[in-house]
């Protein structure tokens, strides 16, 4: 997948179903990709508490649910809303849709 100027194009926005987390990678690195309110969100895909992928988990709204252990985090934000005592936030991705692609890159400070 071509990368410029750290945008990457990680999935086609046909993939995305409306409030089901999908799976994509941002060169070796899992993340998770969420489409809720016509908006496109993207966040590390690996659940800092148990190590599961979150593409695996639940959505509510704005809000995406670890499968392991119920921690929940902000699809906006990546943060923690609950969680085991610890729980991390998720890192989050700029995300941009071109032409009915998905684009990504890392946010400044990853």
């Amino acid at each position: 997948m071509a990368e410029e100027h750290g945008w990457q194009r990680v999935a086609a926005l046909a993939d995305l179903a409306p409030d089901q987390p999908h799976g994509a990678k941002y060169g070796e690195r899992e993340i998770v990709l969420a489409s809720h309110a016509g908006q496109v969100f993207a966040l590390a895909g690996i659940c800092p508490h148990a190590y599961a992928l979150m593409c695996d988990g639940f959505m509510n709204g704005s809000e995406i649910e670890c499968p392991l252990h119920a921690a929940a985090f902000d699809i906006r934000t990546g943060k923690c809303l609950v969680g085991p005592v610890g729980t991390a936030d998720l890192a989050t991705y700029e995300v941009k849709v071109e032409a009915g692609e998905i684009w990504v890159r890392r946010n400044a400070g990853e």
